[in-house]
């Protein structure tokens, strides 16, 4: 009846000793809570993360692309509506 105790309680610590060791590691993985902010490609429409956003700047404000090709893209529009405007200005 004492072995039987003993196997008992002995079971029992290892089961909190390994539940123990699998709940500090799961807490160290990094969870994302709360919601994410998303920009809106002004080229294509697409919605990106900071984290996953190609950052350009007009002005000294950030623009947010989806891809360096929307980015360019996009210098290609300003710089083309600048020298349209240039152009129209001096006639």
């Amino acid at each position: 009846m004492v072995r039987l105790l003993f196997f008992f309680v002995a079971g029992y610590v290892l089961y909190l000793l390994i539940r123990g060791f699998f709940r500090k590691r799961s807490s160290e993985i990094p969870r994302r809570t709360g919601e994410v902010e998303t920009f809106q490609d002004p080229v294509c429409g697409v919605y990106v993360t900071r984290e996953d956003a190609v950052i350009g700047k007009l002005n000294g404000e950030r623009i947010y692309f989806c891809s360096t090709e929307c980015l360019e893209k996009y210098q290609d529009s300003v710089h083309t509506s600048t020298h349209a405007k240039e152009s129209g200005g001096s006639k």
